[in-house]
Protein backbone atom coordinates (compact mmCIF):
# COMPACT_ATOMS: atom_id res chain seq x y z
CA UNK A 1 0.00 0.00 0.00
CA UNK A 2 1.23 3.60 -0.64
CA UNK A 3 1.51 5.11 2.96
CA UNK A 4 2.00 8.44 1.46
CA UNK A 5 -0.94 8.88 -0.56
CA UNK A 6 -3.31 7.12 1.77
CA UNK A 7 -2.07 9.01 4.90
CA UNK A 8 -3.04 12.21 3.06
CA UNK A 9 -6.42 10.56 2.09
CA UNK A 10 -7.02 10.27 5.38
CA UNK A 11 -5.66 13.40 6.97
CA UNK A 12 -7.70 15.49 4.17
CA UNK A 13 -11.05 13.53 5.50
CA UNK A 14 -10.22 14.21 9.31
CA UNK A 15 -9.32 18.08 8.36
CA UNK A 16 -12.76 18.63 6.88
CA UNK A 17 -15.14 16.41 8.72
CA UNK A 18 -13.43 18.33 12.12
CA UNK A 19 -13.82 21.38 10.11
CA UNK A 20 -17.40 20.81 9.78
CA UNK A 21 -18.08 19.25 13.03
CA UNK A 22 -16.69 21.56 14.99
CA UNK A 23 -19.26 23.61 14.39
CA UNK A 24 -21.65 21.80 16.63
CA UNK A 25 -18.70 20.79 19.04
CA UNK A 26 -21.27 19.13 21.91
CA UNK A 27 -18.90 20.96 24.42
CA UNK A 28 -19.50 24.17 23.27
CA UNK A 29 -21.80 25.34 20.51
CA UNK A 30 -24.21 22.28 20.43
CA UNK A 31 -25.40 23.41 24.20
CA UNK A 32 -25.55 26.93 23.25
CA UNK A 33 -27.84 26.21 20.10
CA UNK A 34 -30.09 23.54 22.06
CA UNK A 35 -30.08 25.90 24.92
CA UNK A 36 -31.55 28.48 22.72
CA UNK A 37 -34.98 26.37 21.85
CA UNK A 38 -35.43 25.27 25.21
CA UNK A 39 -33.86 26.18 28.84
CA UNK A 40 -34.09 22.32 30.50
CA UNK A 41 -30.22 21.33 30.73
CA UNK A 42 -31.42 17.59 30.73
CA UNK A 43 -32.85 18.26 26.56
CA UNK A 44 -29.02 19.87 26.78
CA UNK A 45 -27.77 16.03 27.65
CA UNK A 46 -30.26 14.40 25.46
CA UNK A 47 -28.97 16.54 22.38
CA UNK A 48 -25.73 16.43 22.90
CA UNK A 49 -25.80 12.66 24.04
CA UNK A 50 -27.80 12.09 20.10
CA UNK A 51 -24.67 13.75 18.33
CA UNK A 52 -21.88 11.47 20.04
CA UNK A 53 -24.50 8.03 20.71
CA UNK A 54 -26.80 7.46 18.37
CA UNK A 55 -24.80 4.14 16.98
CA UNK A 56 -24.83 1.83 19.61
CA UNK A 57 -26.81 -1.06 18.38
CA UNK A 58 -26.38 -0.35 14.94
CA UNK A 59 -22.61 -1.19 14.87
CA UNK A 60 -23.44 -4.74 15.85
CA UNK A 61 -25.88 -5.26 12.60
CA UNK A 62 -23.17 -3.39 10.47
CA UNK A 63 -20.86 -5.91 11.76
CA UNK A 64 -22.91 -9.06 11.47
CA UNK A 65 -22.64 -8.02 7.60
CA UNK A 66 -19.34 -6.76 7.19
CA UNK A 67 -17.65 -9.82 8.55
CA UNK A 68 -18.39 -12.03 5.49
CA UNK A 69 -17.44 -8.90 2.90
CA UNK A 70 -13.87 -8.47 1.67
CA UNK A 71 -14.32 -5.00 0.76
CA UNK A 72 -16.96 -2.42 2.50
CA UNK A 73 -15.66 0.96 0.50
CA UNK A 74 -18.78 1.10 -1.65
CA UNK A 75 -21.66 0.79 1.60
CA UNK A 76 -19.23 3.38 3.63
CA UNK A 77 -20.28 6.08 0.23
CA UNK A 78 -23.77 5.52 1.24
CA UNK A 79 -23.32 6.17 4.75
CA UNK A 80 -21.07 9.14 3.91
CA UNK A 81 -24.07 10.59 1.61
CA UNK A 82 -26.41 10.25 4.31
CA UNK A 83 -24.74 12.29 6.69
CA UNK A 84 -24.13 14.65 5.03
CA UNK A 85 -27.64 15.39 4.44
CA UNK A 86 -28.91 14.79 7.15
CA UNK A 87 -25.98 17.67 8.60
CA UNK A 88 -27.54 20.16 5.80
CA UNK A 89 -30.92 18.91 6.30
CA UNK A 90 -30.44 20.30 10.17
CA UNK A 91 -29.57 24.26 8.71
CA UNK A 92 -32.35 24.35 6.71
CA UNK A 93 -34.99 23.41 9.43
CA UNK A 94 -33.54 25.89 11.41
CA UNK A 95 -33.28 28.65 8.86
CA UNK A 96 -36.98 28.05 7.69
CA UNK A 97 -38.63 27.27 11.26
CA UNK A 98 -36.79 27.92 14.26
CA UNK A 99 -37.50 31.79 14.27
CA UNK A 100 -41.61 30.63 14.64
CA UNK A 101 -41.58 27.22 15.35
CA UNK A 102 -39.22 26.61 17.96
CA UNK A 103 -40.31 23.21 19.58
CA UNK A 104 -41.02 22.08 15.71
CA UNK A 105 -37.18 22.94 15.20
CA UNK A 106 -36.12 21.29 18.16
CA UNK A 107 -37.59 18.04 17.65
CA UNK A 108 -36.34 18.10 13.60
CA UNK A 109 -33.01 19.10 14.98
CA UNK A 110 -33.02 15.84 17.17
CA UNK A 111 -34.14 13.50 14.72
CA UNK A 112 -31.36 15.38 12.14
CA UNK A 113 -28.47 14.36 14.83
CA UNK A 114 -29.82 10.90 15.33
CA UNK A 115 -29.79 9.97 11.63
CA UNK A 116 -26.33 11.81 11.32
CA UNK A 117 -25.16 9.35 14.28
CA UNK A 118 -27.09 6.39 13.49
CA UNK A 119 -25.22 6.07 9.94
CA UNK A 120 -21.88 6.17 11.93
CA UNK A 121 -23.31 3.27 13.65
CA UNK A 122 -22.61 1.64 9.94
CA UNK A 123 -19.51 3.73 8.95
CA UNK A 124 -17.27 3.07 11.95
CA UNK A 125 -17.27 -0.45 11.31
CA UNK A 126 -16.63 0.09 7.47
CA UNK A 127 -14.39 3.46 8.77
CA UNK A 128 -12.22 1.35 10.71
CA UNK A 129 -11.79 -1.67 8.50
CA UNK A 130 -10.36 0.20 5.99
CA UNK A 131 -7.81 1.67 8.16
CA UNK A 132 -6.96 -1.79 9.22
CA UNK A 133 -5.90 -2.62 5.66
CA UNK A 134 -4.12 0.21 4.43
CA UNK A 135 -2.04 0.68 7.42
CA UNK A 136 0.38 -1.69 9.33
CA UNK A 137 0.66 -1.20 13.00
CA UNK A 138 3.00 1.50 13.40
CA UNK A 139 1.99 3.18 10.47
CA UNK A 140 -1.83 3.46 11.50
CA UNK A 141 -0.73 5.10 14.84
CA UNK A 142 1.77 7.98 12.90
CA UNK A 143 -1.49 8.65 10.73
CA UNK A 144 -4.47 8.56 13.17
CA UNK A 145 -1.82 10.94 15.15
CA UNK A 146 -1.63 13.32 11.71
CA UNK A 147 -5.29 13.29 11.00
CA UNK A 148 -6.01 14.67 14.51
CA UNK A 149 -3.21 17.43 14.15
CA UNK A 150 -4.57 18.51 11.40
CA UNK A 151 -8.12 17.98 12.34
CA UNK A 152 -7.44 20.17 15.10
CA UNK A 153 -6.33 23.14 12.80
CA UNK A 154 -9.12 22.61 10.92
CA UNK A 155 -11.57 22.76 14.18
CA UNK A 156 -9.11 26.30 14.92
CA UNK A 157 -10.03 27.28 12.03
CA UNK A 158 -13.46 26.53 12.45
CA UNK A 159 -13.67 27.92 16.18
CA UNK A 160 -12.24 31.30 14.13
CA UNK A 161 -15.32 31.05 11.80
CA UNK A 162 -18.18 30.58 14.37
CA UNK A 163 -16.89 33.38 16.20
CA UNK A 164 -17.82 35.54 13.07
CA UNK A 165 -20.89 34.21 12.25
CA UNK A 166 -22.32 34.42 15.64
CA UNK A 167 -20.98 37.92 16.21
CA UNK A 168 -22.40 38.76 12.69
CA UNK A 169 -26.01 37.11 12.55
CA UNK A 170 -28.38 36.78 15.03
CA UNK A 171 -30.08 34.05 16.06
CA UNK A 172 -31.21 31.23 15.04
CA UNK A 173 -30.14 32.69 11.76
CA UNK A 174 -26.08 31.95 12.84
CA UNK A 175 -26.75 28.40 13.83
CA UNK A 176 -28.40 27.22 9.91
CA UNK A 177 -25.61 29.02 8.23
CA UNK A 178 -23.10 27.15 10.39
CA UNK A 179 -24.91 23.68 9.99
CA UNK A 180 -25.61 24.62 6.00
CA UNK A 181 -22.07 25.78 5.39
CA UNK A 182 -20.02 23.01 6.93
CA UNK A 183 -22.23 20.23 5.14
CA UNK A 184 -20.13 21.52 2.17
CA UNK A 185 -17.39 21.24 3.93
CA UNK A 186 -17.88 17.60 5.37
CA UNK A 187 -18.94 16.61 1.94
CA UNK A 188 -15.04 17.50 0.42
CA UNK A 189 -13.34 15.14 3.35
CA UNK A 190 -15.67 12.20 2.42
CA UNK A 191 -15.07 12.58 -1.07
CA UNK A 192 -11.33 12.39 -0.07
CA UNK A 193 -11.58 8.96 1.97
CA UNK A 194 -13.56 7.68 -0.63
CA UNK A 195 -10.77 7.61 -3.14
CA UNK A 196 -8.71 5.33 -0.61
CA UNK A 197 -8.04 1.99 -2.82
CA UNK A 198 -9.21 -0.96 -0.67
CA UNK A 199 -7.63 -3.99 -0.73
CA UNK A 200 -9.35 -7.55 -0.27
CA UNK A 201 -9.34 -8.88 3.37
CA UNK A 202 -7.90 -12.54 3.02
CA UNK A 203 -9.36 -13.56 5.85
CA UNK A 204 -13.43 -13.73 6.60
CA UNK A 205 -16.43 -14.91 8.45
CA UNK A 206 -19.40 -17.04 7.12
CA UNK A 207 -21.61 -15.13 8.08
CA UNK A 208 -24.73 -16.47 10.57
CA UNK A 209 -27.94 -17.51 9.34
CA UNK A 210 -29.57 -14.69 11.33
CA UNK A 211 -28.69 -11.86 13.83
CA UNK A 212 -29.74 -13.49 16.36
CA UNK A 213 -26.84 -16.25 16.17
CA UNK A 214 -24.43 -13.59 15.47
CA UNK A 215 -25.16 -12.13 18.98
CA UNK A 216 -25.04 -15.12 20.36
CA UNK A 217 -21.28 -15.53 18.87
CA UNK A 218 -20.44 -12.08 19.50
CA UNK A 219 -20.97 -12.63 23.14
CA UNK A 220 -19.00 -16.23 23.43
CA UNK A 221 -16.11 -14.22 22.27
CA UNK A 222 -16.50 -11.11 24.77
CA UNK A 223 -16.78 -14.10 27.88
CA UNK A 224 -13.90 -15.69 26.46
CA UNK A 225 -11.44 -12.96 26.02
CA UNK A 226 -10.60 -11.42 29.42
CA UNK A 227 -8.18 -8.77 27.43
CA UNK A 228 -10.67 -7.61 25.53
CA UNK A 229 -13.49 -7.23 28.86
CA UNK A 230 -10.77 -5.20 30.22
CA UNK A 231 -10.18 -3.18 27.46
CA UNK A 232 -13.87 -2.52 27.06
CA UNK A 233 -14.30 -1.43 30.70
CA UNK A 234 -11.27 0.94 30.43
CA UNK A 235 -12.57 2.72 26.91
CA UNK A 236 -16.36 3.05 28.84
CA UNK A 237 -14.35 4.92 31.74
CA UNK A 238 -12.52 6.89 29.80
CA UNK A 239 -15.57 8.62 28.80
CA UNK A 240 -16.45 9.81 32.15
CA UNK A 241 -15.38 13.16 31.06
CA UNK A 242 -18.60 13.37 29.50
CA UNK A 243 -20.45 13.42 32.44
CA UNK A 244 -19.61 17.00 33.04
CA UNK A 245 -18.45 18.12 29.87
CA UNK A 246 -21.54 20.04 28.12
CA UNK A 247 -22.21 22.03 31.09
CA UNK A 248 -18.63 23.39 31.39
CA UNK A 249 -20.03 26.07 29.08
CA UNK A 250 -23.41 26.58 30.99
CA UNK A 251 -20.83 27.42 34.13
CA UNK A 252 -19.11 29.71 32.22
CA UNK A 253 -21.83 31.44 30.56
CA UNK A 254 -23.26 32.23 34.44
CA UNK A 255 -19.99 33.38 35.88
CA UNK A 256 -17.71 34.99 33.17
CA UNK A 257 -19.15 37.34 30.14
CA UNK A 258 -19.72 34.57 27.20
CA UNK A 259 -19.88 35.94 23.81
CA UNK A 260 -19.50 34.63 20.43
CA UNK A 261 -15.44 35.51 20.49
CA UNK A 262 -15.36 33.66 24.05
CA UNK A 263 -17.04 30.57 22.01
CA UNK A 264 -15.12 30.71 19.12
CA UNK A 265 -12.22 30.87 21.59
CA UNK A 266 -12.98 27.59 23.49
CA UNK A 267 -13.22 25.84 20.61
CA UNK A 268 -9.93 27.61 19.44
CA UNK A 269 -7.92 26.54 22.78
CA UNK A 270 -9.74 22.99 22.77
CA UNK A 271 -8.00 22.17 19.11
CA UNK A 272 -4.69 23.71 20.05
CA UNK A 273 -4.93 20.87 22.84
CA UNK A 274 -5.65 18.25 20.64
CA UNK A 275 -2.93 19.73 18.20
CA UNK A 276 -0.43 20.09 21.11
CA UNK A 277 -1.07 16.16 22.13
CA UNK A 278 -0.98 14.78 18.56
CA UNK A 279 2.62 15.85 18.29
CA UNK A 280 2.94 14.03 21.43
CA UNK A 281 1.16 10.66 20.44
CA UNK A 282 2.71 10.38 17.45
CA UNK A 283 6.35 10.29 18.96
CA UNK A 284 4.45 7.66 21.95
CA UNK A 285 3.34 5.34 19.37
CA UNK A 286 3.30 2.52 19.54
CA UNK A 287 2.82 2.90 23.56
CA UNK A 288 -0.98 2.82 23.21
CA UNK A 289 -1.18 2.30 27.23
CA UNK A 290 1.22 5.29 27.98
CA UNK A 291 -1.30 7.66 26.11
CA UNK A 292 -4.52 6.02 27.67
CA UNK A 293 -3.05 6.67 31.17
CA UNK A 294 -1.75 10.14 30.53
CA UNK A 295 -5.14 11.18 28.83
CA UNK A 296 -6.85 10.07 32.02
CA UNK A 297 -4.44 12.11 34.08
CA UNK A 298 -4.90 15.35 31.77
CA UNK A 299 -8.76 14.75 32.07
CA UNK A 300 -8.85 14.44 35.89
CA UNK A 301 -6.39 17.94 36.03
CA UNK A 302 -8.39 19.44 33.92
CA UNK A 303 -11.81 19.35 36.03
CA UNK A 304 -9.79 19.79 39.11
CA UNK A 305 -8.78 22.99 38.07
CA UNK A 306 -12.35 23.86 37.75
CA UNK A 307 -13.43 22.95 41.49
CA UNK A 308 -10.74 25.28 42.93
CA UNK A 309 -11.12 28.54 40.71
CA UNK A 310 -13.86 30.07 38.39
CA UNK A 311 -11.76 32.23 35.54
CA UNK A 312 -11.51 33.03 32.06
CA UNK A 313 -8.38 31.33 32.09
CA UNK A 314 -9.11 28.43 33.71
CA UNK A 315 -11.75 27.60 31.62
CA UNK A 316 -9.58 27.89 28.80
CA UNK A 317 -6.76 25.86 29.91
CA UNK A 318 -9.86 23.48 31.38
CA UNK A 319 -10.62 23.23 27.34
CA UNK A 320 -7.00 23.04 26.08
CA UNK A 321 -6.36 19.75 28.48
CA UNK A 322 -9.37 18.32 27.64
CA UNK A 323 -8.57 18.64 23.85
CA UNK A 324 -5.58 16.80 24.47
CA UNK A 325 -7.16 14.44 26.67
CA UNK A 326 -9.86 13.58 23.90
CA UNK A 327 -7.44 13.03 21.19
CA UNK A 328 -5.32 10.85 23.09
CA UNK A 329 -8.72 8.34 24.00
CA UNK A 330 -9.38 8.10 20.26
CA UNK A 331 -5.70 7.42 19.39
CA UNK A 332 -5.49 4.88 22.31
CA UNK A 333 -8.28 2.91 22.46
CA UNK A 334 -8.55 2.47 18.63
CA UNK A 335 -5.00 1.24 18.08
CA UNK A 336 -5.46 -1.55 21.43
CA UNK A 337 -8.31 -2.93 20.09
CA UNK A 338 -6.54 -3.50 16.79
CA UNK A 339 -3.98 -4.99 18.97
CA UNK A 340 -6.23 -7.32 20.57
CA UNK A 341 -8.45 -7.91 17.62
CA UNK A 342 -7.72 -11.22 15.47
CA UNK A 343 -8.34 -10.29 11.28
CA UNK A 344 -11.09 -11.96 10.45
CA UNK A 345 -12.84 -11.32 14.00
CA UNK A 346 -12.46 -7.24 13.90
CA UNK A 347 -15.70 -6.23 13.05
CA UNK A 348 -17.20 -7.95 15.51
CA UNK A 349 -14.26 -6.82 17.98
CA UNK A 350 -14.78 -3.52 17.04
CA UNK A 351 -18.70 -3.58 17.14
CA UNK A 352 -18.88 -5.37 20.83
CA UNK A 353 -16.41 -2.57 21.66
CA UNK A 354 -18.18 0.40 20.07
CA UNK A 355 -21.36 -0.63 21.54
CA UNK A 356 -20.99 -1.34 24.91
CA UNK A 357 -19.04 1.76 25.19
CA UNK A 358 -20.74 4.09 23.51
CA UNK A 359 -22.86 4.16 26.71
CA UNK A 360 -20.25 6.31 28.15
CA UNK A 361 -21.48 8.84 25.09
CA UNK A 362 -24.93 9.55 26.86
CA UNK A 363 -23.15 10.31 30.18
CA UNK A 364 -24.11 14.23 29.43
CA UNK A 365 -28.04 12.57 30.56
CA UNK A 366 -26.93 11.45 34.24
CA UNK A 367 -24.81 14.45 33.94
CA UNK A 368 -27.64 16.68 33.79
CA UNK A 369 -29.35 15.28 36.58
CA UNK A 370 -26.43 15.37 38.77
CA UNK A 371 -26.16 19.42 38.25
CA UNK A 372 -30.18 19.58 38.37
CA UNK A 373 -30.06 18.00 41.45
CA UNK A 374 -26.89 19.13 43.24
CA UNK A 375 -24.38 21.69 40.79
CA UNK A 376 -21.66 21.90 39.06
CA UNK A 377 -19.22 21.40 42.40
CA UNK A 378 -21.00 17.80 42.99
CA UNK A 379 -20.73 16.85 38.87
CA UNK A 380 -16.96 17.65 39.02
CA UNK A 381 -16.38 15.79 41.86
CA UNK A 382 -18.07 12.41 40.53
CA UNK A 383 -16.64 13.05 37.17
CA UNK A 384 -12.94 13.14 39.05
CA UNK A 385 -13.91 10.07 40.88
CA UNK A 386 -14.79 7.95 37.20
CA UNK A 387 -11.86 9.01 35.80
CA UNK A 388 -9.86 7.89 38.64
CA UNK A 389 -11.75 4.47 38.23
CA UNK A 390 -10.89 4.45 34.69
CA UNK A 391 -7.42 5.12 35.37
CA UNK A 392 -7.08 1.95 37.83
CA UNK A 393 -8.50 0.34 34.79
CA UNK A 394 -6.21 1.08 32.38
CA UNK A 395 -2.79 0.18 34.81
CA UNK A 396 -4.09 -3.49 34.90
CA UNK A 397 -4.29 -3.67 30.42
CA UNK A 398 -1.37 -5.81 29.61
CA UNK A 399 1.79 -4.37 28.37
CA UNK A 400 2.84 -6.53 25.54
CA UNK A 401 -0.34 -6.65 23.26
CA UNK A 402 1.62 -6.74 20.05
CA UNK A 403 2.14 -10.81 20.69
CA UNK A 404 -1.04 -11.71 21.73
CA UNK A 405 -2.26 -13.43 18.28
Amino acid sequence: MDYKKNNLKNVLHGFFIKLALTIAEPSTTLPLIVSYFTQNVLIVGVYTSFLRGGAILFQLVAAFYAQSYSTVMPYLKIVFLVRVLSWFLIGVIIYFLGEKYPTITLLGVGIGLLFFSISAGFGVIYFNEVLAKVFTHKERGKSLANRQFFAALGAILSGMAVGVILNSFPPPKSYAYLFIISSFLMSVGMVAFSTIPEPAKEEVNQKEKNFKEFLKRSLLLLKKDKTLQLQIITVLLSYSFLFALAYVILEAKEKIHLDGWAVGGFLTVEMVGALVGNLIYKQLAPQYKKIMLFSFSLAILAYSLLLLVKSKTVYFLTFFLLGMAIDGFRISSLNLLFLIAPQKERPIYTALQNSITSLGLFFAIPGGVILKLWGYEVLYLFTIAMLILGTLFAIRLPNDLENLH
